[in-house]
């Protein structure tokens, strides 16, 4: 009799094949003397569409509305559903007699693995196999310890309630609101309410009055310091103030009336989970979400170099303190040598690891650890430019949480002079710690993202400096500034506020994203979010309980109770049914208009419809709005004043990886454009790659260089 082994993916199956000894390839599945191993393709299951349950719901309708099924119905999807068939096929055997389940061990693994069995029938024996790396010793290890199958039927449940609720809410809000308003228009249980941020956000900044202010520094000679105003702050908007100050203050003298030094000790930080290491590698690389998941998969999947990346944990189990060497070892190569080795002498062998509470904490895991790396002896050349820029940023991280706290001296002085007060903070470093594998910078996040006119406590140097020192004002500088709105997001800021408020897992997050911009409701420009006109006039026609956050936190917390065994799926269902019920009632009821934000000047050539300008990968698109038509040709062309050198005809301008740039589709020829619009010969172009481009930079084609090469221009200018 054999075993059965189901994977998630056939790269996944193939390696636990191999490890396995099963040597006999088939189309869909591999055979060896224990195991017969097969794979999905993603989700072979998924929930049946509405026209499965009646044919009229075909076609869309407002009156059909809402659909809410009592059970939720499966179906093969189309797509897969030779992989299905193959797989069906091999649980029906009669030689199989157990199946280990080994999709990804996670919720969504979870619910996969558990439509197929469903759909097929699956009445005998399963197992789970529950690893957090794809290493040859993981995969062993995983067989030698598989766990009941049935000990994951509350983690099933979850993943079972949180897609039926998504098809509940987002499908039947999509259809009411595109049937209501005559649009393509999608909202959903997740993606509304992050919307709902980004609309608010805009709301405030359109709403923003700058107005302009002052900072007063005082020199003193060996020492500056800045005015302060009894509540603390010091900007002073009347500009008359500012310039009595200024006269009442030159020449004068005062006494520092306080030195207040402390010693301060900061501690490494936590290892990364996928949110945080999401908002790190778009704060240092510009990466999307999905970019750093795509990038960090195939660290996991095909380099095995890191353990399992959907996780929300950031810290280790305790049962993994005696791999933590062996890991440090197989990570000490090239650049991270000198940082891991002193961690690895002889001396320190015989003692343990520094792991402390920090690291090591099995109450705050709950389905994965932290992402570390792996004990796969890595090489760095194998890995592409932005992989490299990923792992640098985990194995850092590692490194790191076996260094001691960076300490330093924090030194705060005040100063008065005629009743004026001037105040002045610096610091001294006294053991970078852990900050020395980042280079021994002492700069934070808060500081590269402060907007803060004043340079931070880290950068003073101040004198020996002594309460009741006479001092004398030598010069007033004024510094001219503005209040300045709220930035916009970013991808790092919009994850860190759907991980407040609990929009989405680490695992769906970056997809949520990448929706929110596909369905054309917010663009990034640069690397920025911001709300399109659809998204703006979206927000207002959905229910105000749908686009604040509060709701969806509240579902999310109801299934993890349900994950936990502390909540019952039937109840959290009801609540959402009902919920359906009232979103839909509330755009039936809607006395709002939708005016699409994307008209174009140009008419359907088989209908006459104003045509709607659509964004796509390839390029923009002129689409007819009609159901009934769907007419689409290429959007107009844009012409720039170079000419062609060859044909003389103007260029077509467009946007690429490295900026805008011209091209002659007739003759082939592509030339580059500053970011004022200007042409750059190749000569140039080479000219400046060499003079602006690092010997270790980590890009590797010309579009790359060049983009870095403009931003040093840029700056330099």
């Amino acid at each position: 009799m054999k075993v059965l082994v189901l994977a998630e993916k056939p790269s996944v199956a193939r390696e636990i094949a191999r490890v396995m000894g099963c040597g006999n390839k088939q189309k869909s599945y591999m055979e060896g003397p224990k195991y017969v191993v097969t794979w999905a393709l993603g989700h072979l299951v998924g929930l049946a569409e509405p026209e499965d349950y009646n044919n009229k719901y075909a076609t869309w309708a407002l009156e059909d509305l809402p659909i809410l099924p009592e059970k939720a119905k499966l179906k093969v999807l189309r797509e897969t559903s030779q992989q299905y068939k193959a797989v069906q096929q091999l649980m029906k055997r009669q030689d199989i007699e157990e199946l280990i389940v080994a999709t990804d061990a996670a919720r969504e693994g979870e619910l996969l693995a558990r439509w197929i069995m469903n759909m097929a029938g699956w009445k005998k024996p399963f197992k789970r196999l529950w690893i957090s790396s794809q290493t040859d010793k993981a995969i062993k290890e995983g067989f030698a310890a598989l766990r009941p199958g049935r000990d994951f039927d509350r983690l099933y449940e979850s993943a079972r309630c949180r897609a039926e609720a998504d098809w509940m809410i987002g499908l039947n809000v999509t259809r009411a609101l595109t049937c209501k308003f005559g649009a393509p228009l999608s909202a959903g249980r997740v993606q509304t309410p992050t919307l709902g941020m980004i609309m608010d956000r805009e709301n405030e900044i359109t709403g923003f009055r700058s107005q302009e202010y002052d900072l007063l520094t005082a020199d003193f000679g060996d020492f500056q310091a800045g005015w302060r105003a009894p509540g603390g702050d010091g900007r002073i908007f009347d500009r008359d103030k500012t310039g009595i100050l200024k006269d009442k203050l030159t020449g004068r003298s005062g006494r520092i009336t306080k030195v207040q030094k402390s010693e301060k000790s900061e501690p490494h930080p936590l290892a990364y989970d996928l949110t945080e290491l999401q908002r790190d590698a778009n704060r240092k690389f510009g990466f999307s979400a999905k970019q750093t998941s795509s990038l960090l998969q195939k660290l996991y999947e095909q380099h095995k170099l890191v353990t399992y990346p959907r996780t929300d944990s950031r810290y280790l189990t305790a049962d993994m303190t005696g791999t933590l060497k062996e890991r440090l070892d197989s990570v000490a190569v090239g650049p991270y040598a000198a940082l891991a080795r002193p961690l690895l002498r002889k001396p320190l062998l015989r003692k343990p690891l520094p792991v402390t509470k920090r690291i090591v904490d099995d109450s705050k895991v709950s389905d994965h650890h932290a992402i570390i790396p792996t004990e796969q002896t890595v090489l760095l050349n194998l890995l592409s430019a932005e992989e490299r820029k990923l792992y640098d940023l985990i194995v850092r991280r590692f490194i790191s949480l076996f260094y001691p706290p960076a300490r330093y001296d924090a030194v705060a002085v005040t100063v008065s002079v005629e009743g004026e007060t001037f105040q002045v903070k610096g610091t001294t470093v006294k053991d970078a710690g852990w900050r020395e594998v980042y280079g021994g910078d002492m700069s934070s996040d808060e500081d590269e993202e402060s907007t803060a006119d004043e340079p931070a406590a880290g950068s003073v140097k101040l004198p020996e400096l002594r309460e009741g020192d006479s001092v004398k004002i030598e010069r007033c500088i004024i510094k001219p500034g503005r209040t300045q709105p709220p930035k916009r997001y970013n991808e790092a800021s919009l994850l860190t506020q759907m991980e407040k408020y609990g929009l989405g897992t680490p695992a769906t997050r970056a997809d949520i994203i990448e929706k929110l911009v596909s369905s054309d409701t917010i663009e990034r420009q640069g690397n920025l979010l911001h709300p399109t006109g659809k998204g703006k006039q979206l927000i207002g026609l959905v229910s105000g309980q749908l686009r604040t956050p509060e709701l969806t936190a509240r579902w999310e917390a109801e299934l993890e109770k349900i994950a936990r065994g502390q909540g019952r799926p039937e109840p959290f269902l009801q609540g959402i049914r009902s919920m359906a019920l009232e979103l839909v009632s509330g755009v039936k009821n809607s006395g709002a208009e939708y005016k699409p934000h994307n008209v174009s000047n140009s008419h359907c050539p088989e209908c006459g419809t104003r045509m709607l300008k659509k964004k796509t990968k390839r390029g923009k698109l002129l689409v007819c709005p009609k159901e009934d038509c769907g007419y689409t040709r290429a959007g107009e062309k844009q012409l720039s004043n170079r000419r062609c050198p060859q044909c003389h005809k103007k260029m077509e301008l467009k946007e690429g990886k490295a900026g805008m740039y011209v091209q002659c589709l007739g003759c082939g020829i592509t030339e580059t454009m500053d970011k004022d619009h200007k042409h750059i010969n190749k000569r140039e172009q080479q000219k400046l790659v060499q003079q602006y481009s690092k010997p270790e930079s980590a890009g590797s084609n010309l579009g790359e260089l060049l983009k870095a090469a403009m931003e040093a221009k840029q700056k330099g200018k």
